[in-house]
């Protein structure tokens, strides 16, 4: 049987099936209302892992999620992501993972979020300007000084994963993958294989599942939506994964959750997995269109 939980790091336990929160719209009106109440709801539904970044509105989505969930009820695990800035002059968002942009993302992500730690922080892209060692030792440093709990990466290969174990120890890897797109299958095994959470992003294929004949097959066949299917596909493929679905309206969340008890029969399964590789241009990062409101939290 599935398991619905997951002890990231070994000690920060949280049901596999989380939420991303980046498209949650922030500004003021009836959108941010909205937004309010589907974090709250996304709570109220037992959910115990919900993914953030600094990136997401520049942090006013971590701002946001402090205000719904502030004080944060106990098992309620909000993980965010650090390592990006804004370019000048484009405003273009870029790497940035220096020992000092680092720390003072890390103390601005304290203020908005209205903690004393981060309990999982996550290295939004591994910066090719600033030497791995000085990246993920600056991680390791702030964790030594009670600021962060675990530390975790995101868009890594193999190697980066392998290079960065052997300065800290990694509790998270944040990549894209789907039903669809399992370019990252090797970072996947090598997390099964040490314990690693595996966080993917772009769960549902930029929401085109629905547009995939199997995939809307095998949902009539379940009873279930394409999106229900494509999930429950994530939890069954690997205990690792923890899906982050996201979505700003209350009754996609409560679908989305719904997944956690669709239950696929073997035959349904190997007639998913043969689809791997038949959807080209999400495995190149491209999108024939702009992505769905039921699409996964994106790491980019």
């Amino acid at each position: 049987m599935t398991t619905t939980v997951f002890r990231i790091g070994g000690d920060l336990e949280v049901r596999r099936l989380g939420f991303g929160a980046m498209r949650l719209p922030t500004d003021p009106g009836p959108g941010r209302e909205g937004s309010l109440a589907v974090a709250r709801r996304a709570v109220e539904l037992g959910i115990t892992l919900i993914d953030t970044a600094y990136l997401y509105g520049w942090g006013a989505n971590e701002e946001l999620l402090a205000e719904a969930l502030h004080p944060y009820p106990d098992g309620v695990l909000v993980t965010t992501k650090v390592g990006i800035a804004r370019s000048v002059p484009s405003g273009d968002w870029t790497q940035d993972a220096r020992p000092a942009a680092l720390r003072e993302q890390v103390e601005q992500a304290l203020r908005r979020l209205r903690v004393e730690r981060i309990e999982l922080l996550q290295l939004h892209r591994l910066d090719p300007r600033t030497p791995l060692a000085d990246q993920i030792g600056t991680l390791r440093d702030l964790r030594a000084e009670g600021k962060i709990g675990h530390i975790g990466l995101s868009e890594v290969t193999v190697g980066e994963l392998d290079a960065a174990r052997e300065i800290v120890d990694i509790a998270s890897v944040q990549n894209r993958y789907n039903l669809l797109d399992r370019e990252h299958e090797p970072v996947l095994a090598a997390c099964e294989a040490a314990g690693i959470a595996f966080l993917p992003w772009a769960t549902v294929a930029w929401g085109r599942s629905g547009a995939t004949a199997e995939i809307a097959a095998v949902a009539a066949e379940a009873g279930a939506t394409p999106t229900q299917v494509a999930l429950a596909w994530l939890l069954g493929h690997s205990p690792v994964i923890l899906p982050i679905p996201g979505t700003s309206r209350i009754t996609h969340l409560e679908e989305n959750l719904a997944a956690e008890g669709l239950r696929l029969t073997e035959a349904q399964r190997a007639r998913l997995d043969r689809l791997s590789g038949q959807s080209s241009d999400q495995s190149s990062g491209q999108s024939s269109g702009p992505p769905s409101d039921r699409d996964g939290g994106s790491a980019a």
